[in-house]
């Protein structure tokens, strides 16, 4: 579902055309060799780079979403993401660890990740995306509690700013059942194992 085998949109012309005269203004020479396709490239990176916006999180939830009796914690851990700040639009990227439990309805273990991978498309602040992704997995399942942990290093800070390269924030959000400090932890103890 997110995979693009060539990027086509309305806006890849005007993009294109915007990216050129960024690298006019940077201060380089747009008909050098190397620079001359540059300015299509990266309107196609950047139109991939957020297709999140054209996806529907709780249609993919749907998509798979079946009556069954489990009500244990059900965790996918360790979901690799690439995501932009939206504030310098550089690159932020880590693992997402999310959590549900049951409440007569289970999802295809492959749709939680995209809907990380639906909510990392966007330009984004990782608290943002965080609360995004346990709001839809609740409104769309309704289970009796779901928790997100989203682990990520900020080139934002590693690139510029204050430069610190082995900085990595982490944030949390939780629901329900996980409301409950020992729930909280028994998800802890397993997205560590």
């Amino acid at each position: 579902m997110l995979e693009n085998p060539e990027i086509t949109s309305p806006a890849l012309n005007e993009l294109k055309q915007h990216y050129q005269r960024i690298i006019e203004l940077l201060g380089e020479e747009i008909h050098r060799e190397g620079l001359l396709k540059t300015p299509e490239r990266v309107s196609k990176a950047m139109l991939e780079l957020t297709k999140g916006y054209s996806m529907n999180p709780h249609e993919v939830l749907r998509s798979a979403k079946f009556k069954e009796e489990y009500s244990q914690m059900v965790i996918v851990k360790d979901i690799d993401f690439f995501s932009l700040c939206e504030h310098h639009m550089l690159p932020f990227y880590g693992k997402a660890h999310v959590a549900y439990i049951p409440n007569g309805y289970i999802t295809g273990l492959s749709k939680i990740a995209r809907v990380v991978d639906i909510f990392s498309h966007r330009l984004q602040v990782q608290e943002r995306m965080t609360l995004q992704i346990k709001e839809c997995i609740q409104e769309t399942l309704n289970p009796l509690g779901v928790m997100v942990v989203i682990e990520a290093r900020h080139l934002c800070m590693q690139m510029r700013g204050v430069e610190k390269q082995n900085s990595i924030t982490t944030t949390s959000d939780f629901t329900g059942a996980f409301n409950q400090a020992k729930t909280r932890e028994e998800f802890i103890s397993l997205i560590r194992q």
